[in-house]
């Protein structure tokens, strides 16, 4: 359904014929993580975030996962290796 208060016209997966069903009735504004995000709009009380209706929450746990303006580092993990059995298998011919 569509919202009708913050973000008007808007998809809305909290929105129903009672009206919004969130927590509050209404979406919260972003938080200072935010910032630089390409999912804040302009509500019609203040930037809210477009795919949460509570950025806090989203950001309680570290990185939300629908923030833009974050890259996550991923760090390899070398594995050991067993020479006895790295040399076994040489011997055997196999890789």
């Amino acid at each position: 359904m569509q919202c009708q208060t913050v973000l008007p016209g808007a998809e809305c997966t909290f929105w129903s014929k009672q009206g919004c069903i969130f927590e509050g009735n209404s979406c919260q504004l972003v938080v200072e993580a935010c910032q630089g995000c390409d999912r804040i709009a302009d509500g019609t009380i203040g930037p809210v975030c477009s795919v949460a209706p509570s950025p806090k929450q989203k950001w309680k746990s570290g990185l939300c996962n629908f923030a833009t303006h974050q890259k996550v580092e991923i760090q390899s993990v070398e594995t050991k290796v067993n020479p006895l059995k790295a040399s076994k298998k040489a011997a055997a011919g196999k890789k």
